[in-house]
């Protein structure tokens, strides 16, 4: 990323906000706050932004609120969540609302660096000459955000996205779950594998016809892989 990384920082506890700006600025970064979920969301809206740091507990609108706003609107930045609650059920919750990754408190400031970094990272590869990825009768456009069976349109909520456009960046490819996890909800260890299983299930659902063999073909003992209808 060639320009510095805009950040916008969602954070009510106002300490809290001017030490995230001032740590990002020293890190490059241009850094902006909003003090309650209402103004977070019409600002992150109005402007682009390369990452949202998003408190979970915030006036007006919570982050779960401002992030599943966002993704109605189609808006993918992507979104670190913070929050002190710490219930796996709670995780789960905001990271399928359309969050990319999830921070608890107390957190170190280096490790909160790192997740800054990698999701930024991950938001400069994703440049708008992206083609869209054909398998099968599957489409999957990663610029429009954008999956067709045939000529029908799936609609999928951000985390069945991320996962189908993993299985299909590497047809015939195996990933086993934890690499699944790993990759599409980058908490490792924090929540269980049975979610992959969960999603694999919803996207059965959306993408398969009655009768016919399931795209993703479930490899016993080892994980999932995409393949096209034969």
């Amino acid at each position: 990323m060639d320009e510095m990384p805009r950040v916008l920082i969602i954070e009510d506890e106002e300490k809290m906000s001017r030490m995230l700006a001032r740590v990002l600025r020293g890190e490059g970064h241009i850094a902006e706050t909003a003090g309650d979920g209402r103004t977070g969301l019409r600002r992150a809206l109005d402007d682009t932004f390369d990452l949202l740091i998003v408190d979970w507990m915030l006036p007006e609108r919570s982050g779960v609120q401002v992030v599943r706003g966002l993704r109605a609107a189609d808006v993918h930045t992507p979104v670190l969540m913070l929050t002190a609650r710490g219930q796996v059920e709670d995780r789960v919750e905001g990271l399928d609302a359309g969050a990319d990754d999830y921070l608890p408190k107390p957190f170190a400031l280096p490790e909160l660096l790192a997740r800054v970094r990698a999701l930024t990272r991950r938001q400069g590869e994703g440049t708008s000459t992206e083609a869209a990825i054909r398998v099968g009768d599957v489409t999957l456009d990663p610029v429009r955000h954008v999956v067709r069976l045939g000529d029908e349109r799936v609609d999928l909520t951000a985390k069945e996205f991320a996962l189908l456009a993993t299985l299909m960046q590497r047809p015939g490819q195996v990933f086993s779950r934890s690499v699944l996890l790993d990759t599409v909800w980058g908490v490792p260890g924090e929540v269980s594998t049975s979610v992959v299983e969960l999603y694999v299930s919803y996207l059965r659902k959306k993408l398969d016809r009655s009768g016919e063999p399931s795209h993703i073909r479930t490899v016993r003992g080892v994980g999932y892989t995409f393949e096209p209808q034969p």
